[in-house]
């Protein structure tokens, strides 16, 4: 039998650090095993790194997301790349979290340095698809990632 594994202050302080040095500017700590059928981890999230907006397809595929430290812009786009619905989710705030059902494009923009997410969804894990990437917004790594993430941010200042 393992051992239970905290969220705790020392792991929060962990990957705030070590998402500081990354170059993608965030951080997974995983609580599951790949083949796991419920996927479980604590992010570590800095201003600046860029999570393009997507969706899940599988039926199987929702995703839950609490903030437990910081503050993060959670951004929901129709078909045509249109925000249709904004919130922010701030750890001890009136919205603290999201569950997005499959097929929903949606996006996150990180508000405040070391906020740290915990996200839940089914596994096992499968890279995004074509169909799950939208045309209208760059990947990441891509011209204009940058741009476009600026313009996110700012639909939160």
């Amino acid at each position: 039998m393992s051992s239970p594994r905290f969220l705790d202050q020392a792991l929060f302080a962990e990957l705030a650090g070590k998402s500081a040095a990354s170059p993608r500017k965030r951080q997974h700590h995983n609580f599951h095993a790949m083949e796991e059928p419920c996927h479980r981890m604590a992010v570590g999230l800095q201003p600046g790194t860029y999570i393009p907006p997507h969706r899940h397809l599988s039926a199987d595929k929702a995703e839950s997301l609490l903030v437990l430290k910081g503050r993060l812009g959670l951004l929901i786009f129709d078909e045509d790349g249109k925000v249709i619905d904004q919130r922010e989710l701030v750890a001890a705030g009136d919205c603290v979290g999201v569950d997005v059902p499959p097929g929903v494009f949606h996006a996150l923009v990180v508000l405040e340095p070391d906020s740290i997410l915990f996200e839940c969804k089914a596994g096992p894990y499968r890279p995004i698809s074509e169909a799950e990437q939208p045309a209208w917004a760059p990947r990441e790594g891509d011209e204009g990632a940058a741009a476009y993430l600026a313009w996110m941010t700012s639909l939160f200042n």
